[in-house]
C-alpha cells in the first residue's frame, strides 16, 4: 500500500475543498495518484449532488446588481438556514451573480462544477433557482430591491421616466404581491377560459338569473383573478385607492421589464 503523506492529503484538500478523510480515502484508492484522486472526488461529488437534486431548497438568497447599462438578479437555493448564511454559500451566490451580470443566465453553466463540489462539501442540495440579465438600450434605468432581513425575495426593474423613488416603490410592491403576469394579454387564453368555467359553475352564480351570470363572472375575474395575478391590475400597496397601472401612470413611469425571484 502506498504511503499517503499528510502534505499530499492537504494539497488535495486545497485543490478540491473536499474533507480531509475523503481526500485521504481518494488518494488511498488511487495509490497516491493525485490527478486520479481529483477525478475520483469529482465523480463522487457529482454522484452525491445527483442524489440530493430532488431535495427541496427551502432556504437560500436572492442577490441583485445594476449599473448604468446592465442589471442582473439571481436566486440560489439551499436546504437550511445555517448553510444559507455560510461564507462559502454566499461567496458562490455572489460569483453566480457576477457571471450572470457579465454574460447572462447561460453563464450559470460556468459555475456548474463548483455548484456540484459545494453540494458535496456542504451536504445539501445547492441550486441556481433563477437568473436574469437586462441591458439598457438607451434612456432606461434600473432599480433593485431585496427584502430584508432574510434576503429571500428580490426584484429587478428596468424603467423609463419618473424617479428612482417610484421605481423602488414598484420593486417593493412586486416583492410583496408577486405577480404572475404583467398584463391581461400575457395570461394564457385557456387559463382564463378554465377560470371562467369554474366561476360560472359555482352554486351562488348558478342561483342568479341567467342574464346576470356572465356579468357577475366577468366582475369576479377582474377582481379576484386578474386583480391578484396581473401586475398592472393589482392594488397598489402604497395607496390602496389605486391599482398599479393608475399609480404608475400618475407618476409618469414606464415599466420596460421586471423580474422577481424567491427562495423557500
Amino acid at each position: 500500500m502506498t504511503d499517503i503523506s499528510a502534505a499530499l492529503v492537504k494539497q488535495l484538500r486545497d485543490a478540491t475543498s473536499a474533507g480531509m478523510m475523503d481526500c485521504k480515502r481518494a488518494l488511498t484508492e488511487t495509490d497516491g495518484d493525485f490527478d486520479a484522486a481529483v477525478k475520483l472526488l469529482r465523480e463522487k461529488g457529482m454522484a452525491s449532488a445527483a442524489k440530493r437534486a430532488d431535495r427541496e431548497t427551502t432556504e437560500g438568497i436572492v442577490l441583485t446588481a445594476a449599473d448604468d447599462t446592465v442589471g442582473a438578479i439571481v436566486a440560489v437555493g439551499c436546504e437550511t438556514e445555517p448553510v444559507s448564511k455560510s461564507e462559502e454559500f454566499r461567496a458562490f451566490a455572489a460569483d453566480v451573480l457576477t457571471a450572470v451580470q457579465a454574460s447572462g443566465p447561460d453563464a450559470t453553466t460556468t459555475v456548474e462544477d463548483r455548484r456540484v463540489e459545494l453540494t458535496a462539501k456542504l451536504g445539501e442540495n445547492i441550486q441556481v433557482v433563477g437568473a436574469k440579465r437586462m441591458e439598457a438600450s438607451g434612456g432606461e434605468s434600473f432599480s433593485t430591491y431585496v427584502h430584508p432581513p432574510a434576503n429571500k425575495v428580490g426584484v429587478l426593474i428596468e424603467y423609463r421616466g419618473s424617479t428612482p423613488e417610484v421605481a423602488r416603490q414598484l420593486a417593493m410592491h412586486i416583492s410583496f404581491s408577486r405577480p404572475t403576469y404583467s398584463s391581461r394579454e400575457d395570461v394564457p387564453a385557456e387559463l382564463v377560459a378554465a377560470e371562467r368555467e369554474i366561476l360560472l359553475n359555482l352554486d351562488d352564480i348558478q342561483s342568479k338569473p341567467a342574464e346576470m351570470r356572465e356579468k357577475i363572472v366577468e366582475g369576479r375575474l377582474s377582481k379576484s383573478f386578474f386583480g391578484e395575478s396581473v401586475l398592472g391590475e393589482q392594488t397598489w400597496i402604497h395607496d390602496t385607492s389605486l391599482n398599479v397601472n393608475k399609480a404608475l401612470a400618475q407618476a409618469g413611469f414606464e415599466l420596460v421589464d421586471y423580474a422577481w425571484y424567491s427562495v423557500g
